[in-house]
């Protein structure tokens, strides 16, 4: 320690003033007081042995310090640069963002912006009208006039797609309340129960697998690629146009397969709820419209429950399948994961109202920000395509005809086929 300290100036200064120390203690205290003080004159000394030293190798430590920041970076998703880009730093103050959190701050200043009706009020209002709708709908079935017959059909059809499309979805997503507690019971009403309608999956299940699975590994291979929804045995008509006619039927057997993965109670409560859903539905249309038959009662199940099957699945492949797919090892920032894998339809009325803005016009709001109601995602899409267009990002839309033709004509390639492996150059 001597033969560093006589190179430095600082240390020879304070080196004098403890040898003045020692001269005034043992004056003052005795040799004896002098030697218990000694430790503690060392302390001036010591503190400032460290800086020194890393002064004398500071460059070393900063240059590798610096390149393990870059690994670090490049290991998580960021071009060199972008993180400049998109951040908005402002030379060397301030603390970086990434591109997502900047964006999560646009959209985050609309949240705060917004009044309950915008937040929750408009999809719960939507939902409402669903159930109020349910009763004429129900009541017209008596009817032996065709023209009453048919829209009453077609009612409960609407009905039925808004409930367990809509009302589901953003269950599962804890987008109706603010409470955990009312978000649990909705999720199994919707998810289970599906009010007078056939229940299908569990609620633990559809979460798992919407929200856990493929949310958090969009267009990740083996995780959320949206190969469940291939059937490569099937030809391109029967499974574009005939198969989706069998969901009905298809989903409950399915539910009640993963009852096996599940605890002994939750596998019951499932059953209860499933077979209550089955049962009243099908216990109205006996007593209260009036069906005398069996077959004629599940027959109107299966047409209502029909209704918006071919929609149903092929919105679900048309918004991810043909696009970017990303390899477990290898996958980029989520901004960059949701831009380049997910894609919207344009607006549709129908399909706006019965299956909600974030699963056909605000595709790609909805990935980014999962736990916006679907009228927020339409809020904050304006803001979140000016943005991702503002960083040279994609923002991916098509049309539903458009989206049909390719996947008819390509049939082999996008669901036979395994999907190419998408890197993004400079980013990954």
């Amino acid at each position: 320690m001597a033969a560093v300290l006589s190179h430095a100036p600082l240390a020879q200064t304070c080196a004098a003033a403890s040898g003045i120390l020692r001269v005034q203690e043992e004056f003052k205290r005795g040799r004896s007081r002098r030697d218990r003080a000694a430790p503690a004159l060392k302390c001036p000394m010591e503190t400032h042995r460290v800086p020194q030293e890393q002064r004398e190798r500071g460059r070393g430590e900063d240059a590798d310090a610096d390149a393990g920041m870059k690994k670090r970076r490049a290991a998580g998703g960021v071009q060199p640069g972008t993180e400049a880009q998109g951040s908005g730093r402002s030379g060397r103050s301030g603390a970086e963002e990434t591109l997502m959190l900047e964006l999560r701050r646009l959209v985050q200043e609309q949240v705060k912006g917004s009044s309950w009706w915008e937040l929750r009020g408009k999809d719960c209002t939507i939902l409402g009208l669903a159930f109020v709708a349910l009763v004429p709908g129900f009541l017209l079935l008596r009817s032996s006039s065709l023209l009453v017959f048919a829209p009453a059909l077609l009612v409960l059809g609407v009905c039925h797609a808004v409930i367990t499309v809509k009302g589901a979805h953003l269950s599962s997503h804890s987008s109706l309340s603010r409470s955990p507690l009312l978000n649990r019971i909705w999720a199994v009403f919707f998810i289970e129960v599906r009010s007078v309608r056939c229940g299908a999956f569990s609620a633990d299940a559809g979460v798992q697998a919407h929200v856990k699975l493929h949310h958090a590994h969009t267009n990740v291979l083996g995780l959320g690629d949206s190969s469940t929804w291939k059937v490569p045995s099937l030809s391109r008509g029967l499974y574009l146009f005939i198969a989706p006619l069998a969901v009905p039927v298809i989903t409950p057997l399915v539910a009640l397969a993963q009852l096996k993965h599940q605890s002994v109670l939750s596998s019951l409560r499932t059953l209860l709820m499933v077979s209550l859903g089955l049962w009243s539905h099908f216990w109205i249309l006996v007593r209260v419209c009036g069906f005398c038959s069996v077959p004629s009662a599940l027959g109107c199940m299966f047409f209502t429950r029909n209704l918006f099957s071919l929609p149903y699945i092929h919105v679900n492949i048309f918004q991810h399948i043909g696009l970017s797919m990303f390899s477990p090892d290898q996958r980029p920032k989520r901004i960059f994961q949701m831009s380049h894998g997910v894609l919207n339809l344009p607006r549709n009325l129908l399909l706006d109202w019965t299956f909600g803005h974030s699963l056909i016009s605000c595709h790609v709001e909805h990935h980014l920000f999962p736990t916006l109601s679907d009228n927020m995602c339409l809020k904050v899409k304006p803001v979140v395509s000016q943005f991702l267009k503002s960083k040279s990002l994609p923002y991916q839309q098509d049309s539903y005809l458009s989206r049909l033709r390719l996947f008819f004509h390509q049939y082999h390639e996008l669901m036979v086929l395994a999907p190419p492996i998408t890197e993004l150059v400079g980013i990954q």
